[in-house]
């Protein structure tokens, strides 16, 4: 049983820009963007989100330059 547990810790995530073939992600998309945000406006890493190094560096930028066009907040309510 404990075996089967450690299995299920290495399960390797895959990254959902590269299956489906993405090749820009959009600054103006808020609502895909938010997904990779946590409730205080961090972004969240990749080895949590399962995105491979590109994507990851791409969601980074996209989020930076929506910050500053504010289309989304640098930090959220906690209230």
């Amino acid at each position: 049983m404990a075996k089967q547990d450690l299995q299920d810790k290495k399960k390797r995530k895959t990254c959902s820009f590269c299956a489906e073939h993405v090749d820009s992600i959009d600054y103006k998309d808020a609502s895909k963007l938010k997904r990779y945000l946590t409730e205080a406006g961090k972004i969240i890493p990749r080895r949590v989100t399962g995105n491979c190094a590109k994507h990851q560096r791409m969601i980074t930028k996209a989020i930076k330059r929506a910050r500053e066009a504010s289309i989304i907040g640098y930090v959220f309510d906690l209230l």
